[in-house]
């Protein structure tokens, strides 16, 4: 069923490709097997589907074989039903109830957007929430409704503030999507608050190689090459004392505005325990029709043309789209042995 091709990955053993139409089976048929109900998979598989087409491959499906393993644990409620309450006009949260973020994120847009769209700005909040997996995905929703789309969410520490040696806050990404026209995405950033994600790092003490130095600082606070000290120690923040700072950012309008756990806080993301890890994620919607109108896709198509007039420049997210159009094409590879533990759950 799902040998269409071999080849040899890089960093990992044999793979085969998987058609989109396959791999989005597969995932869907893991999570659902793994305790999911089906309402709460369905945004969920295409998010994963996304950002392995996007190339991200170290959170597609080599997380979904922990999420299964969460849902078996007890650490995840996969049927968990999300509490929705509507603060005011342009202010909703959503409690995610144990359960995973998406299916939460999913119910809190169904009244994020129209609110946004009525009042030219809106706010959700999403609290005791579970690994939102990539953030792009979800303000890239957003800007697909004709919004402006910032996101954000927290993780367990494992940054140090600038100078120390004991991780405060997690690799906190923070998203920003702008609308094109016709439902397109005209560009999109998301970034983390680290130098690289904290799981490329994992992968390397995984697969046993060195990692470059300015990726992971060892439990001394020293640049590290060998990535099981960096894990032991902390990650590098990306620009310095600027990527601590927008961790911090991130930890206030995610623990903070939501009242989930602080990064020191949370359960572990890959321990099969029955711990949740109480994260959270924010997102503000803004439409640019009740504000700048019709000149906004101007501004923003003379911003694009200033960049892409210089040689060698690209704007953001132009490789994950590259990657969309050629994975739609070539299919999705995925190594043998990740593949026999994701049909395991089915």
């Amino acid at each position: 069923m799902f040998d269409i091709g071999r080849r040899r990955g890089v960093f990992m053993g044999e793979t085969i490709i998987l058609s989109v139409k396959k791999a989005r089976s597969l995932i869907f048929d893991a999570l659902t097997g793994a305790g999911t109900s089906k309402k709460n998979a369905t945004y969920f598989t295409e998010a994963i589907l996304d950002t392995e087409l996007s190339g991200l491959e170290g959170h597609g499906f080599y997380w979904l074989q922990y999420y299964c393993l969460h849902l078996r644990s007890g650490k995840i409620d996969g049927r968990a039903k999300p509490k929705l309450r509507t603060l005011s006009p342009t202010a909703i949260m959503v409690d995610a109830n144990r359960g995973f973020a998406h299916p939460a994120i999913e119910k809190g847009f169904r009244k994020l957007i129209p609110a946004a769209k009525k009042h030219g700005i809106a706010a959700l909040g999403v609290s005791h929430s579970y690994n939102a997996a990539t953030l792009g995905f979800h303000t890239g929703y957003l800007a697909r409704e004709g919004l402006l789309a910032f996101g954000f969410t927290n993780s367990i520490a494992a940054i140090a503030p600038f100078g120390g040696k004991t991780p405060i806050i997690g690799t906190n990404p923070m998203s920003f999507a702008v609308p094109g026209k016709a439902g397109k995405i005209r560009f999109l950033i998301d970034q983390s608050s680290s130098h690289i994600a904290w799981t490329a790092v994992k992968r390397a003490a995984e697969e046993g190689h060195e990692i470059p130095l300015g990726w992971a600082l060892d439990p001394d606070g020293k640049p590290t090459t060998d990535p099981i000290l960096g894990l032991a120690g902390s990650m590098a923040p990306s620009g310095g004392q600027k990527g601590f700072g927008q961790g911090l950012i991130v930890e206030v309008m995610c623990a903070a505005l939501t009242g989930s756990s602080l990064g020191t806080a949370m359960g572990s993301f890959t321990a099969a325990d029955d711990q949740p890890i109480d994260n959270a994620q924010f997102f503000i919607a803004i439409s640019p029709e009740k504000f700048s109108g019709r000149p906004f896709h101007a501004i923003v198509d003379g911003l694009v043309d200033n960049i892409l007039s210089q040689e060698g420049t690209r704007l953001p997210n132009a490789r994950r789209e590259a990657n969309q159009r050629r994975l739609k094409k070539s299919g999705l590879p995925i190594d043998l042995e990740l593949l026999d533990t994701l049909k395991s759950y089915t």
